[in-house]
């Protein structure tokens, strides 16, 4: 797993102008349900049109692996943006590992070689944040305020996926023109994540995750684990 990214970086990345890290809890990110009996490997990919306020383009790409095992422990992680033309990895930042059966939550820190970890009261979520948009033959309530468009079945990477288009259509601005924001979510419920998540909107740009690469074998158990030499910081 740890193969599919090599690390090569330069000076220059340093450079980056804007370095756009992708919230795990945010409604356009891919949540790694903990569930059990589920397990595969993964790379997701996030590509990123940035609307500047002088109506200039930014263009960035993202990467990172993900993972969830048999017993449910997941591993996400959070990586620097680099420009879209880079052939650059992004440089890992941050860790995220989580074990539904202990509830213990440990964040690592690769660059300062230090972890801590937490656990966490509530159960872990079974579903994604967005599966409202995602959810299947019209599970979820209807919402008054936005057009929901079912999409169909469809399959990304080998697996089966099934897709809503949520618009929000806001009042016109000063010049008159009316404001679409528009989402798309390909949810699996094979793996009880979302494998595709398409965001627009006209003010900020638009942004693309994708799940690619998908393996539907165990990973590697040191995936879910601490790697050695780091040293526990206090909570």
């Amino acid at each position: 797993m740890r193969a599919r990214l090599s690390l090569s970086l330069t000076s220059s990345f340093f450079l980056l102008a804007v370095a756009v890290l992708i919230p795990r809890s945010s409604a356009q990110d891919i949540f790694i349900t903990p569930v059990a009996n589920a397990p595969f490997s993964a790379v997701v990919n996030i590509e990123r049109s940035i609307m500047k306020k002088d109506v200039s383009v930014v263009e960035i790409r993202n990467l990172r692996e993900i993972g969830r095992d048999r017993q449910g422990r997941i591993h996400n992680e959070s990586r620097e943006a680099v420009p879209a033309s880079s052939a650059q990895t992004p440089r890992l930042r941050h860790v995220h590992l989580y074990d539904p059966q202990t509830r213990l939550s440990t964040e690592i820190d690769p660059r300062n070689r230090i972890f801590w970890t937490r656990v966490v009261n509530h159960p872990p979520s079974a579903e994604p944040p967005s599966l409202r948009f995602s959810a299947p033959e019209g599970q979820a309530p209807p919402n008054e305020f936005v057009k929901e468009d079912d999409l169909g079945v469809r399959e990304i990477e080998g697996v089966s996926a099934h897709g809503l288009r949520q618009t929000q259509t806001l009042p016109a601005d000063t010049d008159g023109t009316a404001i679409e924001i528009v989402d798309e979510y390909w949810y699996s419920s094979e793996l009880r994540i979302n494998l595709l998540i398409k965001h627009s909107d006209p003010r900020t740009g638009t942004q693309t995750v994708t799940v690619g690469q998908i393996t539907r074998t165990e990973p590697d158990p040191a995936f879910f684990e601490v790697p050695e030499g780091y040293t526990q910081r206090g909570n």
